[in-house]
């Protein structure tokens, strides 16, 4: 199979042998699979940033067949993620995406709508926009988008709240009425959704919640 070149978003890094990564990647053709970026971790990576978490590339790689693990051969950054995370609350919002799309996302099958969804919400957070409608917006998507959202249960005000926000584009949904206290029931149920699908907690709920 020859190298494959497919735009990108980075999900996870992981050291690999002396100045190996493993990363994490979500392919807009081929969806989430995993590589072997040899020297990323070396002064003068063939990579520079573009391998950080959330980071909007160009990805070149190599996958033989039955391979668990590609070769990364090329990286050309797109979009940084670095802009998004100048505040504490986009940086855990960021964490909160990435270990939700690493949790949902099976491995070698592409989902174009969920690769929107990212591509999107990172631009909301970029663009200014507050972090709360973007967290709540992203998970009642990403479990729908995946299949494992159940059916909900909640009050006239909440289902009118849900409804909404299915039918509403992200940035329109920036109003003073969608603060924290409007959304938490909303919040809770689709996070404890998302828990008992993958059967652990979310590792930045806690810090999310205590923001």
């Amino acid at each position: 199979m020859p190298t494959q070149v497919s735009e990108s978003f980075i999900l996870r890094s992981y050291p690999f042998r002396e100045g190996d990564l493993i990363i994490s990647f979500f392919t807009r053709e081929e969806g989430k699979l995993r590589g072997v970026a040899r020297r990323a971790r070396r002064p003068k990576s063939p990579f520079g940033a573009g391998l950080e978490r959330l980071s909007h590339v160009r990805l070149a790689y190599f996958l033989r067949e039955n391979a668990e693990l590609a070769n990364l051969s090329s990286c050309e950054l797109m979009e940084s993620g670095f802009g998004v995370q100048s505040g504490y609350d986009c940086s855990l919002a960021l964490d909160y995406f990435t270990e939700i799309s690493e949790h949902l996302l099976p491995p070698h099958e592409p989902n174009e709508k969920f690769f929107r969804l990212l591509k999107s919400t990172i631009e909301y957070l970029r663009a200014g926009g507050p972090v709360w409608p973007a967290v709540d917006y992203f998970t009642l998507w990403a479990v729908r988008l995946t299949g494992v959202l159940p059916e909900l249960r909640v009050s006239d005000d909440t289902a009118e709240l849900v409804n909404h926000m299915f039918v509403t584009p992200l940035p329109a949904m920036a109003t003073p009425d969608w603060n924290k206290s409007t959304l938490q029931p909303l919040r809770r149920s689709l996070v404890r959704a998302v828990e008992q699908h993958v059967e652990r907690r979310m590792l930045t709920v806690p810090l999310l919640e205590a923001l």
